[in-house]
């Protein structure tokens, strides 16, 4: 339907996972991409993040739409990188239209140190205010800033685990990041709806990526066991949700995001939308 055709958008944590497939359903609605992502290892978090392969590989998809692709491979704790790779790749494309601050960690487990807590609230809330913030000057009236929240942020923080808890240090940080997102917007809505500049946050139940399927995401899940499989957490994982199922696919959280950067949602600004399979209701949201 080329719903975002002449659009520029710009993707965080855009390797894999959400971030690619935003990346792809964008470009196959007539959008532009310039995708980021750390191709990197945090210490503190559990699993292996992207690579510099995973990126290419992004590239080479929403190439294959017949868009354009610019890749930077930048940390969102470094707003000063972020600000500068998002700069060049605007005045070489020509705009900015749609902001996808989506990159985030989730460094689970009683053995993470303490500074998982920093690392994981450093990327999920500090990378989005930056990917804001380093965009904002782009942007005109019309665009969207679209932040990846969770239902994490749902959770009462003192149930996040702190002490010996399953979540640990990193998924205190993870859900207090998650649960500030949702501030952040409204704020930043109040503030920016003058200019009919919107922002919205996203908030998906599990999703089938590699921050779900990982040993400490298990673990969490099925601390009963020593060293749970992927097997032994697909029979809790629906336990989230409303809905029988284990997790929603990265395109069911992309179609929000493609409807978001669309002028179809030209008058939704400020919301807190949930793509979770009525897990906020069964947390009583």
């Amino acid at each position: 339907m080329q719903r975002l055709s002449g659009k520029v958008a710009v993707i965080t944590g855009a390797a894999r996972g959400q971030g690619r497939s935003h990346a792809v359903h964008l470009a196959d609605e007539g959008a532009d991409i310039i995708a980021l992502d750390i191709c990197a290892d945090i210490e503190t978090n559990q699993y292996p993040l992207a690579t510099r392969e995973d990126l290419d590989e992004t590239v080479k998809l929403v190439e294959k739409s017949g868009r354009r692709a610019i890749s930077a491979v930048v940390d969102v704790r470094d707003r000063v990188s972020l600000k500068k790779a998002i700069d060049e790749a605007v005045a070489e494309l020509g705009g900015l239209h749609v902001v996808v601050a989506n990159a985030g960690i989730c460094p689970l487990g009683n053995n993470v140190p303490s500074r998982g807590f920093a690392d994981a609230f450093d990327v999920d809330f500090v990378g989005v205010v930056n990917t804001v913030h380093a965009s904002i000057d782009h942007l005109r009236a019309g665009a969207s800033i679209i932040v990846t929240g969770s239902v994490a942020g749902l959770v009462p923080q003192k149930d996040l685990a702190t002490g010996g808890g399953p979540q640990g240090p990193g998924g205190a940080g993870y859900g207090l990041a998650k649960k500030m997102l949702g501030e952040y917007t409204k704020g930043l809505a109040l503030t920016l709806a003058p200019e009919q500049i919107r922002i919205n946050t996203v908030h998906p139940t599990n999703v089938n990526t590699g921050m779900l399927h990982n040993s400490a995401m298990y673990r969490t899940f099925r601390p009963d066991l020593p060293e749970p499989s992927k097997e032994d957490a697909e029979i809790v994982f629906p336990l989230l949700q409303l809905m029988p199922v284990p997790w929603v696919e990265p395109e069911d959280v992309s179609h929000m995001v493609v409807y978001l950067a669309s002028n179809e949602s030209r008058y939704v600004t400020g919301q807190q939308l949930f793509i979770d399979a009525g897990a906020g209701l069964k947390m009583g949201i």
